[in-house]
């Protein structure tokens, strides 16, 4: 809750909303001076256009956060138009009483001419023709943004399989060579053994179980385990690992490899300091159709600038979560003196 409360409070803050406000005002003055009609004082333009400015407001954001996601671009083109034309009748009744009060209460015209009908027609048609105008040029603007960034994700792709190309070696080679210090490893040394034997089955996970969008949670884990294991193998007793994973299942599907960067790094920056605990917390949780990952290290105070994460992986698994999880992921990291947190939730797995 957290984690979602944050992401709202981001949006809030950013520059969408700037950019709505500087549009619509933007949008207000316009019509203020260049419909202005001759026969009325500024003071009279400003508030006619004020009332036309909420109601055609109204009708963009009910028509970009619901209509047009929900109706147009999932093909219920009949519902959509319904929907569409109703809400702009619905705001032109509106405005009619509206525009009664104004002109009586505001303007002091108290003659008894007001047209209600006529006042009605041209609500209808000046509603409908700007809300069409500023949807149409949305999903114009849209329609660009989308297009530039499949091409920038094109690019990315053709980027990322050269280098992986280029990085390629031959892993019958690698594995024969584990196999050969595996046979030159004192058979008493137990230890030393269990560890090859963890670090070849990571490596044959890696290169020949993650090259698919999607794969078992517990397949997933026993690699994650692999590694814990490993960790603590090298570590001391100052260091104290906690890992736990609840309710899950092989019906439980996630990309390969997403986790692993934040449990690199907890291990990489863990403090060792004699005189506090020292912990890495790690904690997965299944819940109606919702994976949550929790993860935290404790870290020393006083690491040199140098010694500190440059934090690429992480950037590189935040932009892996925006592109396989659009809008089905929530991420929240909280990084200070004391320690290193990280809190993931995917959506829907």
């Amino acid at each position: 809750m957290n984690s979602f409360n944050s992401l709202i409070d981001k949006v809030l803050k950013g520059s969408k909303l700037t950019y709505h406000l500087v549009f619509w005002l933007a949008a207000y003055l316009f019509w203020v001076f260049i419909f202005r009609n001759n026969t009325l004082v500024i003071t009279h333009a400003i508030t006619i256009q004020f009332c036309y400015l909420v109601f055609i407001a109204a009708n963009y954001y009910f028509n970009s956060l619901y209509a047009i996601p929900q109706l147009l671009n999932k093909k219920k083109y009949v519902v959509f138009v319904l929907c569409f034309l109703s809400a702009i009748v619905i705001t032109a009744v509106l405005r009619v009483p509206v525009s009664a009060f104004v002109y009586r209460y505001v303007f002091k015209i108290t003659n008894n001419h007001f047209d209600y009908l006529m006042v009605f027609y041209n609500s209808f048609i000046n509603i409908l023709f700007w809300v069409v105008a500023i949807l149409t040029g949305k999903m114009i603007a849209d329609k660009i943004r989308s297009q530039r960034y499949i091409e920038k994700i094109e690019s990315e792709r053709a980027f990322n399989e050269l280098n992986f190309l280029r990085a390629q070696f031959n892993p019958h080679f690698l594995f024969n060579s584990i196999n050969s210090i595996y046979g030159h490893i004192d058979k008493s040394n137990k230890i030393a053994r269990d560890m090859l034997l963890m670090f070849s089955e990571m490596l044959r996970y890696q290169l020949y179980e993650c090259n698919v969008d999607q794969i078992e949670v517990e397949r997933e884990l026993n690699y994650i385990k692999n590694y814990i294991a490993l960790q603590k193998s090298r570590m001391d007793e100052r260091v104290v690992v906690n890992f736990l994973a609840t309710n899950m299942n092989g019906n439980i599907k996630i990309a390969p490899l997403l986790l692993i960067t934040f449990i690199e790094n907890a291990f990489k920056y863990v403090g060792f300091n004699e005189y506090k605990e020292n912990r890495v917390d790690i904690t997965l949780n299944y819940d109606r159709g919702a994976l949550f990952f929790t993860i935290f290290n404790t870290k020393d105070t006083f690491i040199s600038s140098p010694e500190k994460s440059s934090g690429l992986g992480i950037a590189n698994t935040k932009r892996r979560l925006e592109l396989i999880y659009p809008n089905e992921h929530l991420l929240a990291i909280d990084n200070n003196d004391e320690g290193f947190g990280v809190h993931l939730t995917l959506l829907k797995v």
